[in-house]
């Protein structure tokens, strides 16, 4: 068994002191590479404050995070931005789109932030990823001049360019009507299940519960359910 991440023991409190909140209170949780995963819960459960800190962008108050089977719980801002730009992809419900860019240089600009590789070994690794989302003929169009569909699609292109150890989603498809939230759902699948993409994903969507394979229910800073288990 392989881990893209894994927490142990984690506790994260905002306010320590009389007016604590626990957003997080002991958890511990193992993500597998090649696994999709979505956490669920009503609001103030923990499900943001677990993805940021597997997003190295944010620290737990005790307890360690693993990503790739390192540990980042105690790594420096620089270093964390390391792990972000090399382990790393995240997809928004807000898409965060540079609106004056194109849908190629949204993607690209993840791997110059990177700095390993030059404009031409770029463009073959970004026109593949466009091309096996349906989006390539999007390439030179900015983000004003897509629906929320295709926005969303450049936004999981940017993340899988990196070809990163886990993508974090955070209510992907929060912003979109209920047919393009079912075809960005069956797009994660697909990814998930036949190039073996990790996901670990956050969302109040029915259609996300009950699409992914494997559902974790957090309360309170717990889990109280693992449809894995």
């Amino acid at each position: 068994m392989k881990l893209a991440a894994n927490c142990i023991d984690v506790t994260r409190i905002f306010n320590p002191g009389e007016n604590e909140v626990r957003a997080l209170d002991g958890l511990s949780m193992n993500v597998e590479s090649g696994e999709m995963v979505a956490i669920a819960g009503p609001s103030g459960s923990g499900k943001t404050t677990l993805l940021n800190m597997f997003g190295c962008l944010d620290k737990p108050s005790s307890g360690q995070v693993f990503i790739g089977g390192e540990e980042i719980s105690k790594k420096n801002r620089k270093e964390l931005a390391d792990v972000r730009n090399t382990h790393l992809g995240f997809i928004f419900q807000s898409f965060h789109l540079i609106p004056v860019l194109t849908a190629f240089e949204n993607v690209e600009f993840a791997l110059q932030i990177q700095g390993q590789m030059g404009p031409a070994e770029r463009k073959d690794r970004i026109m593949p990823v466009l091309a096996s989302l349906g989006i390539d003929h999007l390439a030179h169009r900015k983000p004003g001049e897509m629906s929320g569909g295709q926005k969303q699609r450049v936004a999981i292109a940017r993340a899988l360019v990196k070809k990163p150890t886990l993508i974090l989603a955070d209510e992907p498809t929060a912003n979109l009507d209920s047919k393009t939230s079912r075809t960005i759902i069956d797009l994660m699948l697909e990814l998930n299940q036949n190039d073996g993409v990790t996901f670990l994903v956050s969302s109040h969507d029915p259609m996300v519960m009950e699409a992914s394979p494997r559902l974790v229910r957090l309360v309170d800073g717990q889990i109280v359910s693992d449809s894995k288990e």
